[in-house]
């Protein structure tokens, strides 16, 4: 593989961290007198929102570091890579590894602003959204947004993503499950079908909207480790609702993405998909007018950082929707070693296939 294979990456997962200043400018003003602040004190910079001062959050801006150096904290905001949340940053960080453009998501969890107030945490989503927009308008075509679409209410949802369209974005983040009943419920079915409509790919992010309770998590080290992984795991049952449901028979011009899951199981999970509907549709009366590995192979989108056992078996992943990400600024980033592990992990790969794994697949899907 000659080394101008590896030009013009296009990365399909990368992340923003705003600033805590950021939520004041963009929540509605009877919001504002609630939003979070940042305290600058002789013992570091501290967030302070709902009564908790808490240090800087660290976790999601390793980028850079090497492993000995992670914390889950850092004394002061300036210890963080400023590309996390300063767009001429981000250019910069990007011209370090080559990268054309990125799409960018935010932190993941269950909102982007987790409050004790319910309206606030939806006007959360909101303000996120309207800041990614003016973010990404530093640098339009390098800088793409994907918008985080509350997914309690149906029409709630529908309006936001009417939003999110009129902003700009390319795709909407949604969560594996909604907060009551399925997606394969009736009331989604305005929501999905205006998806379509609109050309938006739906992502199912590692993370987005599994109630989980990081705090816990954290607090052990083998309980964070052992959650990344099975982080991954959880996204073959999310796209599975989806394939076994129906939904991509319904909506053949539905595309979805697992992002950040790797890929190395999806050779398996489209087997066993198929396997398990053969022994099973009969007595359940689940019936569907292809096998599901089809709509998977026509309909589902995945991305990887850095997974070799998935690339060895990437025709039986799709090579047309396999997609590399840098995860820039976490901590599974490959920044700013991308082009080497890329290098090591596709030696021998004929180069039109390197071609759409770090570049086209992706540009394809979102138009670029």
């Amino acid at each position: 593989m000659t080394e101008e294979a590896l030009d013009g990456l296009i990365s399909s997962d990368s992340h923003v961290n705003p600033p805590v200043e950021m939520w004041r400018d963009y929540l509605p003003a009877k919001f504002r007198g609630a939003a979070p602040r940042m305290e600058h004190a002789d013992d570091g910079d501290f967030s302070v929102f709902e009564g908790r001062r808490r240090p800087i959050q660290a976790g999601s801006a390793m980028a850079g570091r090497p492993p000995q150096e992670f914390a889950p904290t850092v004394r002061r905001q300036n210890d963080l890579r400023s590309g996390g949340w300063e767009p001429a940053a981000r250019i910069e960080d990007q011209d370090v590894e080559g990268v054309e453009a990125e799409i960018l998501f935010g932190s993941v969890g269950e909102a982007p602003l987790m409050s004790q107030d319910p309206a606030l945490t939806r006007a959360g989503f909101t303000a996120y959204n309207r800041w990614l927009a003016d973010f990404c308008s530093y640098a339009p075509s390098r800088l793409i947004g994907v918008g985080c679409i509350p997914c309690d209410d149906p029409d709630d949802a529908l309006g936001e993503l009417e939003l999110v369209a009129q902003l700009g974005m390319r795709g909407v983040v949604i969560s594996h499950t909604p907060g009551t009943g399925s997606w394969t419920d009736d009331a989604w079915a305005p929501f999905l079908r205006r998806l379509v409509e609109l050309d938006l790919p739906a992502h199912l992010h590692v993370s987005v909207g599994t109630r989980r309770t990081m705090g816990d998590i954290a607090s052990r080290g083998d309980l964070f480790m052992n959650y990344l992984v099975r982080s991954k795991l959880d996204l073959p049952v999310a796209l599975g609702a989806f394939v076994y449901g129906g939904l991509l028979e319904k909506y053949p011009g539905l595309k979805l993405v697992s992002v950040e899951a790797q890929i190395g199981w999806v050779p398996f999970w489209k087997q066993y998909l198929d396997h398990v509907y053969e022994r099973h549709r009969y007595w359940t009366g689940n019936h569907l007018a292809e096998l599901p590995s089809t709509y998977a192979d026509r309909q589902i989108w995945f991305t990887f950082m850095d997974d070799v056992e998935g690339l060895a078996r990437r025709h039986e992943c799709g090579i047309d929707r396999i997609m590399w990400s840098n995860d820039y600024p976490h901590s599974e980033s490959t920044w700013p070693h991308s082009r080497k592990v890329l290098a090591e992990q596709l030696e021998g790969v004929p180069e039109d296939e390197v071609r759409k794994i770090v570049r086209d697949n992706c540009a394809a899907l979102y138009g670029l």
